[in-house]
């Protein structure tokens, strides 16, 4: 047999034994407090028609996508991102509905990155989409449950980074940038490359650069909400610091508050993110373990024309950044051996199933195996 044939491709791997046991608890414990808020469980393809995730929606870029045809010839994807997926069953299955709706998922995306990105190709994920609710409270109430999920898996020291994509729209449509060069200039201030935005600001002559500019150092405590709205003249982008404003004073009824941090220039690669958004940090891992936000006209692509707002949680970096961070999981029960031969079996598969019926975990095995 060849060696091949047991390992994995590039970007897939084998979880097993006290990591498997470890992950599912973390699950568990975000999914509890998930359904605590009320959230109904949904599942969805593992993959779906192309037009799902097509560069019109708004989602993961064409060359990232693993595709492949059925033997109609249509073109289809294993999923790279759930929330399409779910604004597409809001659509289908709840046309008419006017009251919110709450989703929550888990399951595993896949996306045919580059291998120089060091990132698992095929990954785990667990979230929740609030449909059809457009107020700050459903923008804080998918925040708080972000902070509370997280903290009740065992993580304490994250913070949580909120933004509202609004505000740099505003300036640049104050500016006149078109959409292509609001695009780039979003990437490079969000890549930290301000020389680039400044030279692209002065190939376009654009008048308002150093407001564009200065945007990149609206972030942190609620001290930047305060700069933000002094630094711009036009309504849109006030707007969008007062929706801020009033989401952190719910947050403060909900308790969570020194979780919470502001950017005014956050990105997401995920084009269809249309106000709020938020990322979660923590220590051990290089990118987000959440990212999430508003995203008003998505299921409009499905026939729906309804809000919503939704959260993710990387359950991978999340289980990694627990780990270089030494935070246990809840204690696992260990399991028992039960050890029999020929002539006891009987009995001893009878001590196995009392002990079962009670909950504990037992192997029956042949005495042979004794170490």
């Amino acid at each position: 047999m060849s060696k091949k044939l047991v390992h994995t491709p590039e970007g897939v791997r084998d979880i097993y034994g006290e990591e498997k046991a470890r992950k599912m608890e973390v699950e568990k414990l975000l999914l509890d407090k998930i359904h605590g808020f009320g959230y109904r469980d949904i599942q969805t393809p593992t993959f779906e028609f192309f037009d799902v995730f097509s560069k019109e929606v708004g989602t993961t870029p064409s060359k990232e996508l693993y595709k492949f045809f059925d033997k109609e010839g249509n073109t289809l994807v294993l999923r790279p991102d759930f929330t399409p997926s779910i604004a597409r069953c809001a659509a289908k299955y709840f046309m008419e509905e006017e009251s919110p709706i709450r989703f929550c998922y888990q399951g595993n995306t896949f996306t045919n990155n580059s291998n120089l990105q060091g990132k698992l190709k095929e990954a785990t994920q667990m979230g929740a989409e609030l449909v059809g609710d457009p107020s700050v409270y459903a923008d804080a109430e998918m925040i708080a449950m972000t902070i509370e999920s997280l903290y009740h898996a065992g993580l304490s020291d994250f913070q949580v980074s909120i933004g509202n994509l609004e505000y740099f729209k505003g300036i640049c449509a104050q500016a006149g940038l078109d959409e292509e060069t609001e695009l780039t200039l979003r990437e490079l201030i969000s890549g930290k490359n301000y020389f680039g935005a400044e030279e692209l600001l002065a190939d376009k002559h654009v008048k308002d650069k150093d407001v564009l500019l200065k945007t990149s150092d609206l972030f942190g405590s609620t001290d930047a909400l305060k700069e933000a709205k002094k630094a711009v003249n036009n309504d849109r982008s006030r707007a969008a610091v007062e929706r801020l404003e009033q989401v952190y004073q719910i947050l403060c009824d909900y308790g969570v508050e020194r979780y919470v941090s502001f950017d005014l220039t956050m990105l997401s690669k995920y084009n269809y993110y249309t106000g709020i958004i938020f990322k979660g940090y923590t220590y051990g891992v290089g990118d987000a373990i959440v990212k999430g936000g508003r995203y008003d006209t998505l299921l409009s692509r499905f026939g729906k024309m309804s809000p919503a707002i939704g959260f993710m949680v990387s359950v991978d970096d999340l289980l990694l950044a627990m780990e270089r961070q030494n935070v246990m999981t809840a204690h696992h029960a260990p399991r028992m051996q039960i050890y029999y031969r020929d002539d006891n079996f009987s009995e001893q598969l009878k001590a196995a199933k009392v002990l079962r019926a009670q909950g504990k975990q037992v192997e029956l095995l042949p005495e042979h195996a004794k170490a």
